[in-house]
């Protein structure tokens, strides 16, 4: 099995992107599945959420992108998590400023990952909120892009410029680029604007939003702190099951499509 590859990007800080990269990493390696989790972001934080100080690390995603060490030899197995990461901090800043100079420079993160793409079954990348080089890398490498979203007015202003963002990759770099699906993150159902918004996107996007709301919590929140995703971190929680429960409607849609 080849792995399937899925950017989780929004242009927009704050959304959830590292939260619902780091726990769905969690997720589908408790059920068993070969996973691994990039981290694409200078700020490090699906890095610092795995339980891995970005400041100590010797090499990361900035040596992989500039060809000087290969991906196996870069990824880290972090204590007590059954994926592994491949970590990331704010060297990737340089990283992206030498391939803007280089041929090719959508495809390092494409041409990285393809002698360990029969390692795995899932590769999930944490995007940095802004439409850059590295954005574009994973993008160009990925299968599919999930879109974690707040349900708030600017929120639907952003979707749409993402949207042609993803057309353009496609019409330039990557064709095959689909679409994983829309993620309604910190959810409170008791906002009447998020209801309203929720209600839009659904009848703009119907099938793409997932039915799986991540709500807002306590537990998700504290959890980043403790380097550890929140379904190690208190696995009952709301934050923790809604994560678990959009990993089985994830594979629903597959089961689906395969046997469409």
């Amino acid at each position: 099995m080849t792995a399937r590859i899925i950017a989780v990007a929004n242009q927009k800080g704050g959304v959830g992107k590292t939260t619902t990269c780091v726990n769905l990493a969690a997720a589908f390696a408790s059920m068993n599945y070969p996973v691994a989790l990039l981290d694409m972001d200078p700020q490090g934080n699906a890095t610092t959420g795995s339980g891995i100080d970005p400041r100590k690390l010797m090499v990361s995603t900035c040596e992989v992108l500039l060809g000087e060490r290969s991906v196996p030899d870069t990824m880290l197995q972090p204590d007590g998590l059954q994926f592994d990461l491949l970590p990331a901090n704010g060297d990737l800043t340089a990283a992206e400023i030498f391939l803007l100079q280089q041929d090719e420079r959508e495809f390092a993160l494409k041409r990285a990952l393809a002698p360990v793409l029969e390692r795995y079954a899932w590769i999930f990348i944490d995007c940095p909120p802004s439409l850059n080089m590295l954005t574009l890398n994973a993008l160009a490498a990925a299968d599919s892009v999930l879109i974690p979203m707040q349900c708030e007015y600017y929120a639907l202003e952003g979707l749409s410029g993402l949207l042609n963002t993803i057309e353009q990759v496609r019409s330039s770099v990557n064709a095959n680029l689909e679409i994983e699906g829309i993620l309604r993150t910190m959810y409170d159902g008791r906002n009447n604007l998020a209801a309203a918004v929720s209600d839009q996107l659904i009848e703009n996007f119907g099938g793409l939003v997932y039915r799986t709301l991540v709500p807002r919590n306590i537990r998700v929140a504290e959890a980043p702190s403790y380097g550890l995703p929140v379904l190690l971190y208190d696995p009952r929680s709301k934050g923790a099951m809604a994560h678990v429960a959009l990993a089985g409607e994830m594979l629903r849609r597959y089961e689906k499509k395969e046997t469409a």
